[in-house]
C-alpha cells in the first residue's frame, strides 16, 4: 500500500481483526454486486470505501424518480441513466482507486456463469425470487460464497451461504426450488420503508468484508429477519438439506 491508501484505511489497519493482512484482501478481492438498487446501494458504497479492489455491478434498469427514495447510489441528475453507469459514477467519486464493472444486462444463468467464476463473494441484492435462484445455482456450483438480503415494506432479512463449507444450506434449502406456490411481490406495489434496504445493505458490506478478511463469526447457518416497525430482530438457526435439488445434487467444481 502506498501512504495515500495507509491513510485513507488507517481507521481500519487499526483493527487488530483486520490490520495491513485483510486490508491488502480487500484491495486485491472481486465483490460481484447483483442488483444496483436499495439493498445494493449502500453494500456498493461500503464496499467501495473499504477499499474493495473491483466491484462489478449488474442490473438492467434505469433510474426512476420513484427509486430515489431509497437508492442512495443513484443523484436525482441520474434519473434515466442506467443504474449500473450511475452507480460506478457515484463509486469513483466515492473512492477513484475502485474499479467498477457495470454491466447493464439482466442476470441469466449465461451471465452469471461468466461473473460468478470470477469473484471471490457475491451479494444477491435482487427482488426476483427467480433471479435468487439462478444466482444461488451458480454460487454453488462455483463455491463462491453467497450474502442474501431482501427488503419488503417493514421487514428484512439476510443470510450468508459458503459452498466451501460442507456444513453450509444453500438458498435453495431453506426455499426450495420446487415450492413456487407464491406469487411474486414488490416494493412498486407493497412499498418499502426506506432505511430498511440501508440497514440490510450495509449488513451484507459487512459480512462480504468478514468472509473476504476471514474474520469474526459469519451468518452461515443463521437466517435474521428484522421487523423494522418495532425494531425486532428474530434469528432462526438453517441447516444444509441432503434432498436439496441444488446442493444435495449439484456436482461442484473448483473455485478459480
Amino acid at each position: 500500500m502506498n501512504d495515500d491508501q495507509l491513510l485513507r484505511y488507517s481507521r481500519h489497519i487499526l483493527l487488530d481483526e483486520i490490520g495491513i493482512e485483510a486490508q491488502h484482501r480487500f484491495l486485491n478481492a472481486h465483490v460481484l454486486i447483483v442488483g444496483v438498487g436499495g439493498l445494493g446501494s449502500p453494500a456498493a458504497m461500503y464496499l467501495a470505501a473499504a477499499g474493495i479492489g473491483t466491484l462489478t455491478l449488474v442490473d438492467a434498469d434505469t433510474v426512476e424518480l420513484t427509486n430515489l427514495q431509497r437508492q442512495i447510489l443513484h443523484p436525482s441528475d441520474s434519473i434515466g441513466q442506467t443504474k449500473v453507469e450511475s452507480g460506478r459514477a457515484t463509486l469513483a467519486h466515492l473512492n477513484p482507486e475502485v474499479c467498477v464493472n457495470a454491466i447493464n444486462s439482466h442476470a441469466d444463468d449465461t451471465l452469471l456463469q461468466k461473473w460468478v467464476s470470477r469473484a471471490h463473494i457475491v451479494l444477491d441484492c435482487t427482488d426476483n425470487y427467480i433471479t435468487r435462484h439462478i444466482i444461488n445455482r451458480a454460487c454453488v456450483q462455483h463455491r463462491v460464497p453467497l450474502v442474501s438480503g431482501a427488503a419488503l415494506r417493514f421487514d428484512g432479512q439476510i443470510s450468508t451461504f459458503d459452498a466451501r463449507d460442507p456444513a453450509s444450506p444453500c438458498y435453495a434449502c431453506i426455499f426450495p426450488t420446487d415450492r413456487l406456490f407464491f406469487n411474486e411481490v414488490a416494493c412498486s406495489t407493497m412499498g418499502i420503508f426506506s432505511p430498511l434496504v440501508g440497514i440490510i445493505g450495509a449488513m451484507q458490506a459487512a459480512e462480504a468484508l468478514r468472509v473476504i478478511a476471514e474474520v469474526g463469526c459469519t451468518l452461515v447457518g443463521r437466517l435474521m429477519m428484522l421487523d423494522a416497525m418495532i425494531m425486532h430482530w428474530q434469528t432462526i438457526r438453517i441447516g444444509r438439506q441432503a434432498d436439496c435439488l441444488v446442493c444435495g445434487s449439484m456436482r461442484l467444481v473448483s473455485h478459480f
